[in-house]
């Protein structure tokens, strides 16, 4: 499957191993803050293949989000080693390979959906004037809410101003997507429906997912693998393989196979909090 996919059907997925798209290598950050330097991440070491969805879980704290946002070259890393694509984060950035949708759709209220999703494009110029509204229809389209594009936030659910925060950021047709805890804020049934949604678009597109959660079942349910990560000091404590098989459903839920990963990721996440389990 090809992570360069534009949005709209595409190949069934591979079995085959699939090359690494983000690498980190003893990455380290620090915030200076007035009682001093903080180390926020500390020597993390990360591989996640092209094409793949991987979550990265771990308590409140942990780093989590600041290491998603070092791989969508938001905050600079301190030291070590890391790379999309094969190029600096920023740079990646600049070449417009990496989408991020935050936990909040953060969609501007004066602007219809429609208009929402045109807004990157017109911004930095990505896609001629003429097709930008056909691009941002395609969008939608793929993310069922074709008959919404004329609406305003404030007439959407939750969970559909995050689909059209999602249809935003496929608008430059990213390789990646980075996605910041976006379904934190719905309810657990329209999460759910969030979650077979994802699970849809990402076959479809091909993109490399990342995906940050509080959520076992989120996780588990959703990806190929994930990192696992612990606090003092924050840092990556395992990666667990999933591997359920396709297609994923409701049933999904109840398998021998989700119960036992389930089980796997919350031990690892106990590991990780007890005292003197840092390096």
């Amino acid at each position: 499957m090809q992570a360069n996919a534009s949005a709209g059907p595409g190949p069934a997925r591979e079995a085959a191993p699939l090359a690494a798209q983000i690498r980190a290598r003893g990455l380290n950050v620090d915030f200076d803050t007035r009682a001093g330097c903080v180390r926020v991440l500390s020597d993390i070491d990360i591989e996640i293949a092209k094409g793949s969805f991987t979550s990265i879980i771990g308590p409140s704290g942990c780093g989590k989000s600041t290491l998603l946002k070092v791989f969508a070259g938001l905050v600079p890393p301190t030291g070590g080693e890391v790379s999309v694509a094969g190029v600096p984060p920023g740079e990646a950035v600049r070449q417009r390979r990496v989408g991020m949708v935050f936990q909040e759709a953060a969609l501007m209220p004066w602007k219809t959906a429609l208009e929402n999703v045109c807004s990157l494009m017109a911004l930095v110029d990505a896609v001629p004037r003429e097709r930008q509204r056909d691009r941002a229809l395609e969008l939608l389209r793929l993310v069922g809410l074709e008959y919404a594009a004329d609406r305003y936030p404030a007439q959407l659910s939750g969970g559909m101003r995050q689909r059209v925060s999602i249809a935003r950021a496929l608008a430059l047709d990213p390789e990646v997507l980075m996605m910041d805890e976006p379904f934190g804020a719905l309810d657990a049934i329209t999460r759910e429906h969030m979650s077979d949604f994802l699970l849809e678009i990402w076959q479809r597109t091909g993109k490399t997912v990342v995906f940050v959660t509080h959520s076992i079942d989120e996780a588990v349910y959703l990806s190929d693998s994930v990192y696992v990560m612990a606090t003092n000091p924050a840092r990556i404590v395992q990666k667990l393989d999933i591997g359920l098989p396709q297609p994923k459903n409701e049933a999904t839920f109840s398998s021998p196979m989700f119960h036992q990963k389930s089980f796997q990721l919350r031990q690892l996440l106990k590991a990780g909090h007890a005292p003197g389990s840092g390096k």
